[in-house]
């Protein structure tokens, strides 16, 4: 019979049968809610079928009474199952997480044990090590620090590149160690954050100096000099000397200044150099230490030969005004000393890479050859006059729309440039971060940003656009950026070390104090009135 044909009493009576079936079997445990293998739908056809074998009529109001009395329990039986198995669900999560965790740092004390015997990093690291002689092939004791040949690797995987009768084939090994407050005994902790037992706390990072430690003599000095200077030749043709015959040292030019010293003295004549861009492009592989002679910008250009490893720098101060050279001309036997002994003090200081996109390409994967900045990338407007319209997203987060003269993309060590004019905080360069700041912006609530290092910026020219957008790369390197047209930004995995002369933090205030003259003025007086 069709169930919407039975009689009202009838039915009712089937429902009062059901409950009590239900709250009979539930208490009997033979079709028990909290079971999660029956069920809701397989459990009401059961228990049809079963009221159809055994039929029972009652109206008794008791009966219905405890039959929704049993209902309530099964609900609340059902809720403390649910509950239950969340909380597993919530410990077996916190469980996972643990136990990565402790992955992740037993992987860090094998990665810094440097052993070869089932460590693919160290293979990896020991067959990019170029013409190495077996005694110098010994495996990173990584207690203190980071070796030479976990940071100094190719930058073109599979690359072989040509042999050259000019190029040195011995490179310096060295290694980098924390030290605290200047302590230089190499203490310090690999682990950013430690959790254990539940409790998340950070490793005390933040008052750590960085030290670069020799395991084997330098050999092999690059000299990157300011051109168009009288006293930089002068004092590179000496400096270029007193390495060869006091310290027994290769040294690397520019090929004009070869040209420029062999014009000067003929005894220059084993001054090496290079003659093409293959040939530019492994220097990281055979410079031990890189001497700039001028000012940032000679730093900035110097790091510009570099697209992937970037040999220790020593910028002695030859121009106008530089927050990175902190080494006096004047006294360079003495810092050359030092730096070449060792250990002394350096800074990371990271680098932007960036990527254009343009709005022809199939996909964001098809990009133009990527570019590295020390300072910042800057976006403008260009000859146009009107205001340029960008938009910016952080990973895949919306920003903000631009609109103004344009936008700095700066690095903490570009922080104290461009940016510092145009409204951006001074950051200390061994701060992990990203500065994005407007340039004239059109709205008085933009403010500059700091944001994190391992976040990736993107900044497109929508097609509402009313002109065209120009980015420059340290002031060099200008593209146009048509409308659709993108340029991606992220802090590039090679940063630029810089030989400090005290330590990190004393020649950056030193630079502010000097340089920018900050927070310079008459102390009051003691005359006049008192509390």
């Amino acid at each position: 019979m069709d169930r919407a044909a039975m009689p009202a009493q009838e039915v009712s009576d089937q429902r009062v049968n059901l409950d009590v079936i239900s709250s009979y079997q539930s208490e009997n445990g033979s079709l028990s809610t909290v079971s999660s293998t029956v069920s809701s739908e397989e459990s009401e056809k059961a228990a049809y079928e079963l009221l159809a074998h055994t039929p029972i009529k009652s109206t008794d109001a008791h009966l219905v009474e405890f039959s929704e009395a049993m209902r309530t329990v099964a609900k609340a039986l059902r809720r403390v199952a649910e509950g239950k198995a969340a909380a597993q669900a919530e410990a077996a999560e916190w469980k996972r997480k643990y136990e990565l965790e402790t992955a992740q740092k037993q992987q860090t004390k094998i990665k810094d044990c440097g052993s070869s015997t089932g460590n693919n990093l160290g293979k990896l690291a020991s067959q990019r090590t170029l013409e190495t002689p077996a005694s110098d092939q010994t495996a990173c004791c990584g207690n203190h620090g980071i070796c030479s040949h976990e940071v100094l690797q190719d930058e073109v995987p599979g690359s072989n590149p040509r042999s050259s009768h000019k190029m040195v084939g011995r490179k310096a090994s060295f290694r980098l160690s924390w030290g605290c407050n200047g302590d230089k005994n190499g203490q310090h902790k690999h682990d950013f954050v430690s959790f254990e037992k539940g409790d998340i706390t950070t490793a005390e990072r933040s008052n750590k100096q960085i030290l670069l430690r020799w395991e084997s003599r330098p050999q092999t000095v690059l000299f990157i000099t300011k051109p168009n200077s009288n006293p930089v030749r002068v004092l590179c043709a000496e400096m270029v000397r007193w390495l060869k015959e006091h310290k027994n040292i290769n040294v690397f030019v520019e090929p004009w200044v070869s040209k420029d010293l062999l014009t000067e003295d003929s005894s220059h004549n084993l001054v090496q150099t290079w003659d093409n861009d293959e040939e530019r492009k492994v220097l990281h592989k055979k410079v031990d230490l890189i001497v700039t002679l001028g000012g940032d910008g000679t730093v900035l250009w110097a790091a510009s030969l570099f697209k992937g490893p970037v040999p220790p720098v020593v910028a002695f101060s030859m121009g106008s005004l530089g927050f990175m050279t902190r080494f006096p001309s004047q006294q360079y036997r003495d810092c050359l000393d030092n730096v070449l002994n060792g250990p002394f003090s350096i800074t990371l200081r990271n680098r932007l890479q960036c990527r254009v996109i343009r709005d022809a390409a199939k996909d964001e994967l098809e990009t133009e050859e990527p570019i590295l900045a020390l300072n910042e990338v800057t976006i403008d407007r260009g000859i146009s006059s009107y205001l340029t319209y960008l938009e910016c997203y952080c990973d895949s987060s919306f920003v903000t729309c631009v609109q103004g003269d344009g936008l700095i993309i700066s690095t903490t060590s570009g922080s104290t440039a461009y940016s510092l004019a145009a409204g951006g905080s001074m950051v200390h360069p061994q701060v992990p971060g990203i500065l994005f700041t407007p340039i004239c912006p059109h709205s008085l609530s933009f403010r500059p940003l700091i944001l994190p290092e391992y976040v990736t910026l993107r900044v497109q020219v929508p097609y509402n656009s009313r002109g065209h957008a120009w980015a420059s790369f340290d002031g060099k390197d200008r593209k146009q950026l048509a409308p659709g047209d993108a340029l991606i930004c992220s802090i590039s995995p090679w940063p630029v070390p810089t030989a400090c002369l005290v330590d990190s933090t004393t020649d950056f205030l030193h630079s502010i104090h000097e340089g920018l003259h900050w927070n310079l003025r008459k102390t009051q007086s003691l005359d006049g009135p008192r509390d």
